[in-house]
């Protein structure tokens, strides 16, 4: 049976890998001082869309209807369920979370209708808050050798801008704008002549220098001040610009050379009328770049007529949280060790018993050699 368009199954390395990234990730998570949360994937429509009715990305809503003939929703962010969990927390309230979003949008080699989110956001948040996620994001990054580029915008200044421009209607022509990474410069000018405003492109390209003039780039100069002290690289983009209308503050995109789209994306909003801040890691895309070691199973244990003993001994193993698992037909098992690349097979027969030992085979190189127990632990670890 074919698998839905825009949707997927993963097994194998890639399971592997995906999981070994989001370990890294919540890992981050923790000693960042976020707490986890989950949500559900089903809501109700009229939640999903509240306050939100406007945006585009509303049109791409997975819509579901019950038994009951209740209009339902799958969830396509997790930032709106953000008003439900906030409420009545100690602020900061500093949650993380992981898990499938939905959008019933056009599918491409990067975007898909199901994808994992990886989302950090503290409610009740300062742009010393702001600095620290992105280097939250920096160290991410840098664990999963990704190399990337941080950009940072923020909406105040696109607003300041828009309005000494003389530009009426804002929130069109900031969605336009961001559409650049997508459709190219050529033709966001082109979109952007209805609304006069493509004389904003060339002013987007000037100097940092040219924007001090703005009143609204202090929070720039304040965010990177920041940026610095927890020795993060950040670059200003001014047309940088996000299309969600909610963002009322500080945006950030990670970008690199090597995908058109962008990696890491998220900024500064309102839950329940307090300042709060987030940023948004697509599991797909990082796992594309993400050049890491994958923990995959390290030995199969080949029992010949050895059963008992094979039991104790990949029990002394797991133990020691070395990954492991018994078969008992040679042949076979070293079949499946090539195939799914499992570095090492260890034979367990009466030759080997009446040594007290176990024989150890290198499956890459082919070598073999005699270890006690204790030196096959400390060998596998």
């Amino acid at each position: 049976m074919e698998v839905v368009k825009g949707f997927r199954d993963y097994s194998g390395e890639e399971a592997l890998k995906r999981q070994t990234i989001k370990d890294i990730i919540v890992k981050k998570f923790k000693t960042y001082g976020f707490s986890p949360a989950e949500t559900p994937i089903i809501e109700y429509e009229k939640f999903v869309k509240t306050e939100n009715e406007q945006e585009e990305i509303i049109s791409d809503v997975f819509k579901l209807q019950d038994k009951g003939k209740r209009k339902l929703a799958l969830r396509y962010e997790f930032t709106f369920q953000l008003k439900r969990l906030a409420k009545n927390k100690k602020l900061p309230y500093r949650r993380y979370q992981i898990g499938p979003v939905f959008r019933d949008e056009p599918v491409s080699k990067a975007r898909f209708r199901q994808f994992t989110q990886c989302d950090v956001d503290i409610i009740g948040s300062t742009l010393r808050d702001e600095a620290e996620i992105l280097k939250l994001v920096s160290e991410i990054l840098k664990e999963l050798k990704i190399k990337a580029t941080i950009c940072i915008n923020n909406r105040k200044l696109i607003n300041e801008i828009l309005d000494k421009e003389k530009i009426k209607k804002k929130q069109e022509v900031i969605k336009e704008i961001d559409k650049l990474d997508k459709l190219g410069e050529k033709e966001v000018k082109q979109n952007l002549k209805k609304y006069n405003a493509e004389k904003l492109l060339i002013l987007f390209k000037k100097p940092e220098a040219f924007f001090r003039k703005y009143k609204t780039y202090k929070e720039i100069k304040e965010l990177e001040k920041y940026c610095k002290a927890y020795g993060v690289k950040v670059k200003f983009l001014p047309s940088l610009a996000r299309g969600l209308a909610y963002y009322n503050g500080s945006i950030f995109e990670v970008k690199t050379k090597k995908m058109k789209e962008t990696l890491v994306a998220g900024g500064s909003y309102l839950i329940n009328g307090i300042q709060s801040t987030g940023i948004s890691f697509g599991l797909e895309r990082i796992t594309t770049l993400a050049d890491i070691k994958i923990d995959n199973v390290k030995a199969i244990i080949i029992s010949i007529n050895q059963e008992k003993e094979s039991i104790k001994i990949v029990e002394q193993l797991r133990n020691k949280n070395i990954s492991c698992f018994v078969m008992d037909k040679i042949s076979k098992a070293l079949d499946y060790a090539n195939k799914q690349k499992i570095p090492y097979t260890i034979f367990i027969g009466s030759e080997e018993l009446k040594k007290k030992k176990v024989k150890l085979r290198d499956m890459k190189t082919g070598k073999e050699k005699l270890l006690r127990i204790d030196e096959l632990i400390k060998f596998l670890k």
